[in-house]
């Protein structure tokens, strides 16, 4: 198969999930004879036209001097670019900045490529929003539903969403991990922690993931150790928490992609904690269980529908607190236990390779009914 990945920052991953979705499963299509090309934006560092096999296309999106609302131009030009090319699969990763072009390009019609939308979370509940722009972009996922020839749930929680309120129905595909079995402890001296005395969280910061939440938790707590703070921390938001909290309890280590280093200090860490809150299966949380971390998870049918019973929730500060004084007496309880179920969903339910093989067999079922 001929297939195209569109809607993301570009590969290789400096940004977030969709974009390690995309390089993680582009290599592995690519590994079983498919063609595979990523559309990235024109700004992104890698300068080749090829990553090991995987072909990069750039077009132009102009997010420098309009922000978050360039994708809506971003996206068009992908896929009016992709419309041109002899695409068996197009796979849009999210829904809202896309929604309009599928309507101005009357996808719907098209009995060739088939375009697969990926239905994300619920975008427009993100807080960081206005009013004004999550009614905007509730509308926009409105027209991604109807327009959009096959949707994609990564999440059984989406899946019954679209489900209720669209009678919609989407084919549940949630990403995948590799379990991690050797862990290297030199990667915690770079950021001077010991095991099991250090927390962490790994996020975008934003306020839709509890990260202030979390931070605030973790100063008001009687625990002494370190809370790593992973994400990008050079936005306007980041700046805000950078300038908010000074305790030295927070360190604000910025991006990983280390993905070996990263897997370390999630595993030694003496909780790791997913914060995130609007929907969707996030690749982070998959990989911080089959890294083997001790997991608190924001309560919300998304996290619990992966997580079940093998995490600790929280949805207030309080519980947060309590969740961070007592971590070392709930690890000595649970986390063997916890960490070797979510080991094994990892292995059976959400390994890469069980992962590419549904996609694959679904690539090829929207192909043949075509």
């Amino acid at each position: 198969m001929k297939i195209a990945i569109l809607g993301t920052k570009g590969i290789p991953n400096n940004y977030g999930g969709y974009e390690q979705f995309a390089e993680f499963i582009s290599a592995r299509l690519l590994e079983r004879g498919h063609t595979v090309t990523v559309y990235n934006p024109h700004y992104h560092a890698f300068k080749g036209t090829e990553i090991n096999g995987v072909k990069i296309i750039k077009k132009y999106s102009p997010e420098k001097l309009m922000g978050g609302a360039a994708n809506i131009i971003y996206d068009y030009l992908c896929l009016k670019d992709a419309l041109k090319k002899d695409f068996d699969i197009i796979y849009e990763a999210g829904y809202h900045s896309v929604a309009l072009s599928y309507k101005f390009l009357q996808v719907n019609k098209l009995r060739r490529p088939v375009i697969v939308t990926n239905m994300d979370g619920l975008e427009w509940r993100r807080s960081k929003w206005s009013k004004v722009v999550q009614n905007i972009i509730l509308k926009l996922e409105r027209i991604a539903v109807r327009r959009s020839p096959y949707l994609i749930s990564d999440n059984e929680g989406i899946q019954r969403y679209l489900l209720e309120k669209y009678n919609a129905d989407s084919f549940y595909l949630p990403y995948g991990a590799d379990p991690v079995e050797k862990f290297d402890l030199s990667h915690l001296s770079e950021y001077k922690v010991t095991a099991e005395q250090y927390l962490m969280l790994v996020a975008r910061l934003e306020p839709e993931n509890n990260v202030e939440v979390i931070i605030d938790s973790h100063c008001s707590s009687s625990s002494a150790f370190p809370l790593l703070v992973v994400g990008n921390h050079k936005t306007k938001y980041g700046e805000y928490l950078k300038n908010k909290f000074h305790d030295p309890k927070i360190r604000f280590v910025g991006g990983i992609y280390n993905k070996s280093q990263l897997d370390s200090l999630r595993h030694f860490s003496l909780a790791y904690f997913h914060g995130h809150s609007v929907g969707g299966t996030n690749p982070s949380l998959l990989e911080a269980m089959g890294s083997q971390s001790f997991i608190f998870a924001h309560k919300n049918p998304f996290n619990q529908a992966i997580l079940g019973d093998s995490a600790f929730y929280f949805d207030s500060n309080n519980e947060v607190v309590d969740l961070i004084n007592n971590a070392p007496s709930l690890r000595s309880k649970c986390s063997a236990q916890f960490i070797q179920d979510n080991l094994s969903k990892i292995k059976t339910l959400y390994n890469w390779d069980v992962i590419v093989s549904k996609h694959e067999e679904l690539f090829e079922k929207l192909i043949n009914q075509k």
